[in-house]
């Protein structure tokens, strides 16, 4: 169970827990909580990449791209779980033991920025694809920026409420989708048969490595705000189980299911697969539930955030607020313009779950006790420097013009970022703590 002693509300009413452990009497079963992740896998990115990965390799060799990066993101997604299980805490109130009680407001900002500008972009994502649903379907022409404020407002909904309401969501959406999209494949297979499914590409195949590397990159920042969701596990084996599932599952689900029908249907427009199928309406309920489920979350993680750096503010006004924000960037378009600034913030977050990982799996657990969180130092410069080392190394690692480019590892600067962080700060923790 976690270890955390309950001590006086600072809650501020919203009964969601953003500033304290979830109580053990609300904790969730993991199923529940696999469904989550699993909806939070089940979006666009993810239907996207694997059309790119069935038109640029192989079935066989595009199927193990996919179930290898998956199951790396699940055992990542896995070690964050089981830290927010343990303490109960979001990311943003766990790395208050790490960097210190000021330290920790940069990093809640830098999270909340990342998640609150990643729910923009994804919002503008959804507007471009629905618009040409919407034309192709029904003749129907309408701005971007109308299906923005709409997508916004519908995604923001669910994330008000807290974690509670995503929940449900994710129960009632995560089958549906499933349905939906049994039968465009079904569909698909019905009328262009199977065998196209085998024929060999054409052209230069992506190589393996880049491959596992587009599936690892579209959800390692995911994993590291897993703690936002495993707080509320019942037992951090639940946390494991769920976390694994469903970034595994959740993961390449969409991503194996695109592959198939990009190359049964030889393009890797998924919006235009549906309608060539026949499936306007499921096209339609894919495309919003899809991005419904995922981008919730986003905005859920950015709340959060947010929450520790303004204490005195109710989580649920944040959260309107962060919404209007990121809704109105998507509406006016500038979403477009974020994307290399997401990919920089992206380099900065995914350190953040190796530091965390790191001191509580091999340094010093004990430090996490939610009771003494008020004593902590303002600034702990260990994680600090960790923290920037992390992120000038994954600069390094990161292709220009969005960084130097002077060599590779993984080939995904994300996932480069969390190992250095989760070695370096086990290595100079166990060293500061035997001289302390």
């Amino acid at each position: 169970m976690a270890e955390v002693v309950q001590v006086k509300s600072d809650n501020t009413g919203s009964g969601d827990y953003e500033r304290e452990p979830v109580p053990d009497q609300l904790r969730k079963k993991w199923l529940s909580m696999a469904l989550v992740w699993i909806a939070i896998g089940i979006d666009l990115s993810a239907m996207f990449l694997g059309a790119q990965l069935g038109n640029g390799m192989n079935l066989s060799e595009s199927l193990t791209a996919t179930i290898i990066g998956s199951l790396i993101l699940g055992v990542i997604g896995a070690l964050c779980a089981y830290v927010g299980a343990k303490t109960g805490l979001s990311t943003s109130m766990i790395t208050r033991f790490l960097f210190g009680n000021k330290g920790a407001l940069i990093v809640s900002v830098v999270l909340g920025i990342f998640s609150l500008g990643w729910f923009g972009v994804q919002v503008g994502f959804f507007a471009s694809n629905m618009q040409t649903a919407f034309h192709q379907i029904w003749d129907i022409d309408l701005s971007l920026g109308v299906f923005s404020f709409i997508g916004g407002l519908l995604m923001m909904s669910t994330a008000i409420w807290g974690y509670r309401s995503i929940e449900r969501l994710s129960i009632w959406s995560v089958p549906l989708l499933i349905i939906f999209i049994g039968v465009a494949v079904f569909t698909a297979f019905q009328t262009k048969g199977t065998s196209a499914v085998w024929e060999p590409i054409s052209g230069s195949p992506i190589p393996m490595g880049t491959a596992i590397s587009l599936v690892i990159g579209i959800f390692i920042v995911g994993t590291v705000l897993s703690p936002d969701i495993a707080r509320w596990a019942r037992t951090p084996k639940h946390a494991i189980t769920a976390a694994f599932i469903g970034f595994a599952v959740g993961n390449s689900f969409m991503t194996i299911i695109a592959i198939f029908l990009s190359r049964v249907m030889n393009t890797d427009d998924l919006t235009n697969i549906f309608i060539a199928l026949g499936l306007g309406l499921p096209a339609i309920i894919v495309l919003t539930l899809a991005q419904w489920t995922t981008n919730t979350n986003n905005l859920y993680s950015a709340s959060l955030g947010f929450s520790v750096v303004f204490k005195k503010v109710p989580k649920k006004l944040i959260t309107v607020i962060a919404g209007i924000i990121a809704t109105l960037l998507a509406v006016f378009g500038i979403y477009d313009n974020f994307l290399s600034f997401l990919n920089i913030i992206t380099v900065f977050v995914s350190p953040i779950g190796g530091i965390y990982t790191a001191e509580y799996l091999l340094v010093d657990r004990k430090k996490f006790n939610f009771e003494g969180i008020d004593r902590n130092k303002n600034w702990i410069a260990r994680s600090l420097v960790v923290w920037v080392a992390a992120t000038l190394f994954a600069f390094m690692t990161t292709a220009a013009p969005d960084g130097f480019g002077w060599f590779q590892i993984t080939r995904v600067p994300a996932l480069d970022a969390f190992m250095f962080a989760f070695i370096v700060q086990w290595i100079v923790g166990r060293i500061m703590t035997k001289k302390g």
